[in-house]
């Protein structure tokens, strides 16, 4: 009897604001937030490749395949993230955040390996945000592009913080060779494979 070779199923999407990077949650609290399967109808075994918090948007992965899973989230691929952050950051900073900075993790404190970052010229086009980001008025904002291939949690919020800038907006923009493009938010493209 020959075995069949299971067809995995592979999924692109734009998670927008406010949601979780999940299907389902047995937490009580979590009951009334927003899900992942509210996008699209997606196929049983389907697994977010690494997360975004809540308040993060943009590039999410999704596979029923676990070593490509596991494969995207070691350290041989790349993550590209724009954040707004709080002030018009400074070359200092910047600087910081590419030799790497101490932030806490689990109550422990861990410093972030090397990455890129640099300013970006002016902000880039995404979708509007599903709920306001405060405006100009408050003060300047600006945005920087940071490279990881590590994910801790919320690291880039707080690296942007240790510095001296806060997270306003967070949006992944790439992942490895895969790259947001034109998506709008909640976007959902299913792909014979990723292009990494």
């Amino acid at each position: 009897m020959e075995v069949s070779k299971i067809e995995h199923r592979h999924f692109i999407i734009f998670k927008p604001y406010g949601y979780l990077s999940q299907f389902e949650s047995n937490d009580s609290k979590q009951q009334s937030k927003k899900f992942l399967g509210r996008l699209h109808d997606f196929p049983e075994g389907i697994m977010a490749i690494g997360r975004l918090d809540e308040a993060s948007e943009g590039l999410l992965l999704l596979t029923t395949n676990g070593k490509t899973s596991a494969f995207i989230n070691s350290q041989k691929v790349d993550k590209e993230y724009y954040a707004q952050v709080d002030g018009d950051i400074s070359e200092a900073a910047i600087a910081q955040l590419k030799t790497g900075v101490a932030i806490r993790v689990e109550g422990e404190m861990y410093k972030t390996k090397p990455c890129k970052a640099f300013k970006l010229e002016s902000a880039p086009e995404l979708p509007k945000r599903a709920k306001k980001i405060r405006d100009d008025r408050h003060g300047p904002t600006s945005w920087v592009s940071i490279t990881l291939n590590e994910g801790k949690f919320r690291q880039v919020r707080k690296m942007t913080s240790v510095v001296g800038y806060p997270t306003l907006r967070l949006v992944r923009v790439r992942v490895g060779g895969i790259h947001i493009n034109n998506m709008d938010a909640g976007d959902v493209i299913e792909v014979i494979e990723f292009d990494l």
